[in-house]
């Protein structure tokens, strides 16, 4: 990392600081043309994320409720904790990817004798719109990021970076 930062993944207030692994999968609708054998894909229907993380040091439980409660699926008790849930759902920002209106659907959390002061966790998230001035506002940071990172000067794609854990 530049300068011996660490950035996390954010899940909506919840900072990730150790992801090992982050699944982006979108899927597309596809229609039949009249009285064709062709079809054409016709929308984005689907934005699914898996992350997967280690919880460490002394916060490690206070992170693992913070996911828990946005994990909630009543809109009153998710928009307590993140008081714009209520209007754009849980935003996901990574250097890959930002996107807005995500809803957790699944929360894995793993401890093991190898590591008492860890927690691993595996998050699945899936996207919600919940209006159509929210998927364009996710879909113009989306876009701003890439702009971004397509500016910043990067070693080749071939050369392994090194990666740091710990807060």
């Amino acid at each position: 990392m530049p300068g011996g930062v660490n950035i996390p993944v954010l899940i909506g207030v919840v900072p990730l600081f150790t992801v090992t692994n982050l699944v982006l999968t979108e899927g597309y609708k596809t229609a039949q043309l009249a009285g064709s054998r062709l079809t054409q894909l016709t929308t984005p229907t689907e934005r699914g994320m898996t992350i997967d993380a280690t919880l460490v040091g002394r916060t490690r439980l206070v992170y693992r409720k913070g996911l828990e409660a946005m994990a909630l699926t009543s809109r009153l008790l998710a928009a307590a904790t993140a008081p714009l849930m209520a209007l754009a759902g849980i935003p996901v920002v990574s250097a890959m990817v930002i996107s807005t209106d995500m809803q957790i659907t699944s929360l894995t959390f793993t401890q093991s004798n190898k590591q008492r002061d860890a927690i691993d966790v595996k998050i699945t998230l899936v996207q919600v719109p919940r209006s159509v001035v929210t998927a364009i506002v996710g879909e113009a940071a989306d876009l701003a990021l890439a702009g971004g990172i397509a500016a910043v000067p990067t070693v080749s794609d071939m050369v392994p970076l090194k990666r740091q854990f710990g807060g």
